[in-house]
């Protein structure tokens, strides 16, 4: 979340983590009630929540963020994030395998973009925190599906009978991308209104700024009981 040291930049920033929470939300929504975990559903909702969160990051950034580094960074991950949802929504039937090489590819490619942008804005940006726990969340989603293998599949039952199923590769890597994305969302709307609600307050200001004077009323001299 957000450091309760923040300047006025990062008090504005707060709409563009808003936005990027908007699609992982999508995700896991899209994920968590559909029980066709395929690589089909698995290939859709990752290529909706990259074009969505693709746009949110590469073009907000651009008008929230000052030039320099970290608007450049932040415009990269966009355009990776845009081009891994064309290709995913473009090949929809290319199987279990490349549907976890494009996810893991592009959680190791923008979740280190982010960390770096994490560290170096570090004391700077009131954002930075939000940029590691996301970069980093990310980066261990991406060893994660790395490490599934493609060919699991195995059958268990239920205590009681008639319940049985099979948990796959697919079941396990498209269920991660949306409880991936459920993390994501929560956190990302609580860094946001963390930023707006952070903003710092602004003292009123005084005429020609000339410190206010007292409005205590002035005190009458005693006078001399000795009339003449």
């Amino acid at each position: 979340m957000a450091s309760r040291d923040n300047t006025a930049a990062d008090a504005a920033y707060w709409y563009v983590p808003l936005s990027r929470a908007l699609p992982a939300a999508i995700v896991a929504g899209m994920i968590t009630f559909n029980p066709d975990h395929s690589p089909q559903l698995g290939f859709a909702a990752f290529g909706i929540f990259a074009a969505l969160s693709g746009l949110a990051t590469g073009l907000l950034s651009q008008r929230a963020l000052p030039k320099g580094v970290e608007r450049t960074v932040f415009t990269v991950h966009g355009v990776i994030s845009l081009v891994a949802a064309i290709v995913a929504l473009a090949a929809p039937n290319a199987g279990l395998g490349f549907f976890l090489f494009l996810v893991s590819g592009w959680a190791i490619l923008t979740g280190f973009l982010e960390l770096y942008a994490g560290f170096r804005s570090r004391g700077r940006n009131a954002s930075s925190r939000d940029w590691l726990f996301v970069g980093a969340l990310t980066v261990v989603f991406a060893i994660i599906i790395l490490i599934i293998p493609p060919d699991l599949r195995q059958e268990f039952s239920g205590a009681e009978e008639g319940v049985s199923g099979v948990l796959s590769s697919s079941v396990i890597a498209v269920g991660l991308l949306g409880a991936y994305g459920a993390i994501i969302a929560v956190y990302l709307v609580i860094g946001a209104l963390s930023l707006k609600w952070s903003a710092p307050g602004t003292p009123a200001a005084t005429p020609a700024g000339k410190p206010a004077v007292s409005e205590t009323p002035a005190t009458p001299a005693p006078q001399d009981g000795n009339a003449s």
